[in-house]
């Protein structure tokens, strides 16, 4: 059966050069705190905080295990214990490495920071 009521089409008000423009904003601006944060804020944010044993453990058994499983690929026909072995040290190696790998860029982050703030404060310091 045929459509006897003609579908709604929305306006679009094209240029002389036959560009279609879209409408600009039509309600009021969100404030602060309806605005959701950019990506670049959530970044800032996230780097902010201080690392974590918890997250040093995660990554550490993360790339522990891609360690394993490329053992395990290359070297088939080998025993399964050392292998294992092999990545377990990886673990105990990768945990600490990483923890104070995040400790050292976080404290150094935040001493640019401060760095920072302090000469915006007092331009004729530095």
């Amino acid at each position: 059966m045929a459509q006897t009521k003609k579908k709604r089409q929305t306006k679009h008000r094209g240029n002389a050069a036959g560009q279609v423009e879209a409408r600009g904003r039509t309600g009021r601006r969100p404030t602060d705190g309806e605005r959701k944060p950019t990506a670049r804020e959530l970044r800032a944010a996230r780097l902010d905080q201080p690392p974590t044993w918890r997250g040093a453990i995660n990554r550490a058994l993360i790339a522990a295990g891609l360690f394993l499983v490329l053992l395990l690929f290359f070297f088939r026909h080998q025993q399964l214990g050392p292998k294992i072995g092999i990545a377990v040290f990886m673990l105990a190696v990768y945990v600490p490495m990483g923890y104070y790998t995040d400790l050292f860029i976080y404290r150094r982050r935040q001493a640019r920071r401060l760095r920072e703030q302090a000469a915006k404060r007092d331009p004729a310091a530095r």
